[in-house]
Formats: C-alpha cells, sequence, structure tokens
C-alpha cells in the first residue's frame, strides 16, 4: 500500500491503547497559561501528509505557555499534527509508543532530556505493523520495528540542560528550532544514530554511577520541592555532593571486552555522545568524538581527590582531542560493551534521570536504532 493509501487507512486519532491519554487534555497545565492543545488538520500546506504527534511535557524547566502555543501553531500551520501534554513519569514513553503502533511518521518532543529518554524508550519497545504488503491487504501482525519502520524523533528544547538537542545542533530558541525542525522535513532531511543501552532502558547521550548519579537525585528531590533547576542549583549541589558523598571505599568494578577488569572506582559515566553535559553553554566532554555512531565511552575516577576532579574536568571543557587520562582517571572510547559492578547499591542515572541504586549494569551500543530530523 502507498504512503497515501495507508493514511488513509489509518486512524485520525490514536486507538484504544492511547485515547484516554490523549483525551485527558488540561489546557490550562502550563503555569494558567491556555494553549491550544486539540487536534490540527491543515488543508492546504504541503507537509500536511506528515502525520506528527507532538508531546509537550508542561514541567520542564524552560517551558511556558507562549512558546507552547507557538510550536503547536507553526507545527499545526504545515504538519498534519496531534498534540498531547504528559501527565505523569513515564506517559510520554505510552504517547510513543502507541504512536509507533498507529503509523505516525514524526514524534516531536518539547521538553527537556527526560522527555526525549522517555519517547525514545517508547518508541525502540514498540510493536509496529507491517504495511509493505500488497495494496488492499491488511497489515501483518505487530512485531519489532527496525529505524526505518519507527516513527522518527525530533526535539525542540524546553528543558533546562537540553543535551540531546544541543548534540545534535538544534537552536535552543523555540521558534528557531520549529524552524529548522519544519525545512529537515521538508527536504527529507534524516540521521541514524546509534542509542546505548543499559539493562534494558536506552539512553542517547550518557548514563552514570556514583556521584554523578547522586547529584542528579539531589536535584529532582530539589525540583520536587518546587525549586526551579537552574546551573547555581545543579552547581551548588555538585559540589555539596562532593564533600558528602562516600570518598574513602570505592565500590565500582569496570569490565570491558578485551581488557583487564579495573576495580576500586568511585565514580563511571557511559556517554554514546559527546558532550557528556553542559556548564551553562560549555561543553564538557569525556571524549572527542561528537557524532551518536562511534561506540561507547567510558570515563572514571579511582579516586576523588579535589585536583583529580578539577584536572580531569578542566581537560573535559578544554576541546582536546585525547581521552582523558592520568593516574586516577580511567577512560576508553569505542566500545560496544561494559559492565560496571558494584560491591554496594550505588546511585544511577541515565540522561539525567535518577534511576535509585544499583549493584550492576551492562551497557551494550545499539547501532542505526532510531532517524532523528532536525
Amino acid at each position: 500500500m502507498s504512503r497515501a493509501g495507508r493514511r488513509a487507512g489509518a486512524p485520525g486519532a490514536f486507538g484504544a491503547a492511547a485515547g484516554s491519554a490523549l483525551a485527558a487534555r488540561d489546557p490550562d497545565a502550563l503555569s494558567g497559561e491556555r494553549i491550544p492543545i486539540s487536534r490540527i488538520l491543515s488543508g492546504t500546506v504541503n507537509l500536511s501528509n506528515v502525520r506528527a504527534l507532538l508531546i509537550i511535557n508542561p514541567r520542564a524547566t524552560a517551558m511556558s505557555g507562549r512558546d507552547a502555543g507557538l510550536v503547536v501553531r507553526e507545527l499545526g500551520s504545515r504538519l498534519e499534527l496531534e498534540t498531547a501534554q504528559t501527565q505523569y513519569r513515564g506517559h510520554a514513553r505510552e504517547l510513543a509508543a502507541a504512536s509507533a503502533a498507529q503509523g505516525y511518521d514524526l514524534i516531536v518532543t518539547f521538553g527537556g532530556d527526560g522527555t526525549v529518554n522517555e519517547v525514545v524508550n517508547g518508541l525502540m519497545n514498540a510493536r509496529v505493523p507491517d504495511y509493505s504488503g500488497p495494496p488492499c491487504a491488511p497489515p501483518e501482525a505487530p512485531e519489532p520495528a527496525t529505524a526505518t519502520r519507527r516513527p522518527a524523533i525530533a526535539p525542540i528544547p524546553g528543558g533546562g540542560a537540553n543535551v540531546f538537542a544541543r548534540t545534535l545542533g538544534v537552536p535552543q530558541e523555540p521558534s528557531a528550532a520549529v524552524r529548522r525542525l519544519l525545512a529537515a522535513v521538508e527536504s527529507g532531511t534524516r540521521r541514524t544514530i546509534g542509542l546505548g543501552l543499559a539493562g534494558d532502558r536506552y539512553f542517547t547521550f550518557s548514563a552514570g554511577l556514583g556521584v554523578d548519579a547522586e547529584v542528579v537525585a539531589d536535584v529532582e528531590r530539589w525540583r520536587a520541592s518546587g525549586r526551579r533547576a537552574s546551573l547555581m542549583l545543579y552547581l551548588r549541589t555538585a559540589l555539596r555532593r562532593y564533600y558528602i558523598t562516600d570518598r574513602r571505599f570505592p565500590a565500582l568494578t569496570l569490565d570491558a571486552a578485551g581488557h583487564p577488569p579495573v576495580t576500586s572506582l568511585f565514580m563511571g559515566v557511559v556517554t554514546n555522545s559527546s558532550p557528556w553535559t553542559y556548564l551553562g553553554r560549555h561543553p564538557v566532554r569525556p571524549a572527542p568524538h561528537a557524532d551518536f555512531n562511534s561506540g561507547l565511552d567510558v570515563f572514571a575516577l579511582r579516586r576523588l581527590r579535589t585536583l583529580t576532579t578539577l584536572a580531569a574536568l578542566g581537560h573535559m571543557m578544554d576541546n582536546n582531542t585525547q581521552l582523558p587520562s592520568g593516574r586516577d582517571v580511567v577512560s576508553a572510547a569505542a566500545l560496544t560493551e561494559v559492565t560496571f559492578r558494584a560491591d554496594r547499591p550505588i546511585a544511577f542515572h541515565i540522561d539525567g534521570e535518577y534511576l535509585g541504586e544499583t549493584e550492576g549494569v551492562e551497557f551494550r551500543f545499539v547501532p542505526d536504532a532510531l532517524r532523528v530530523v532536525g
């Protein structure tokens, strides 16, 4: 069946799997500002055959009703657009999985890295119908999708760090990001990226164990109490956590194929791209490569000494073409598999989302996993 024929036979809205989620929309969720979030169908635009779902996280750090309204209007004037606001943790994952099953072409996220991560995991675990059969034949039973059969993803920055969007080169200002997105859709520009897989959870740019994850957990607690995330909040939290974390008894062991185990590590970071994060607008790069197709990189510390830590951070902020090095630094690049084991439960995060404590995580690089627009 042709693309046009497939769309003609597809539901105009989500099926039962996501119908209740899309029906429960709250137009006043963004600080009391009313924004349009009903279905928008454009009749005379050249991109109206592109079926897109816009997922808005109203609690994202940099979100505003004005920006959300602008994004909805601009995308809705060019695409066949459905919109939904997330209402609880994991909601974006459910919406993305349902959109894949319904044959959408594009998922646009307007939120931070946590929203992107949920959408990525929803798409990667979705089962989609096969529409490649003869015309008029019903699609085959759903099966695990490949990158070319999953909806593509396009991030519009609405969070605090927006590491994934920045690494892709997406402008931080929403209107500029929308213009770039529409131009890419119109020109058919796509790129296929690899992802990291930590256990059964995919990540786009980084996962961390130890003090890195402890900082993420602390910031999440601050935000839950009403504090707004900011660079200064992260810096104060990181400084405080550095001095109260256990710096006497290292718990981590690193195992990588072809390398002897490295024991007595205090923290470990696994990245799928560079940068690892941002200090304001300044990228922090634990590895020199800057794409999503080079495998996994590892950065770890044997000791959490002030001078050691500052020297490593200085190296990573200096646009250096070499991996960080030193007596207390462990680094490796372009790995396909790596494992961290812990002697005791240790804090763990993925893409800036705290996942609790763990005693071990197996990481794997998944090439050609997902298509990205923008």
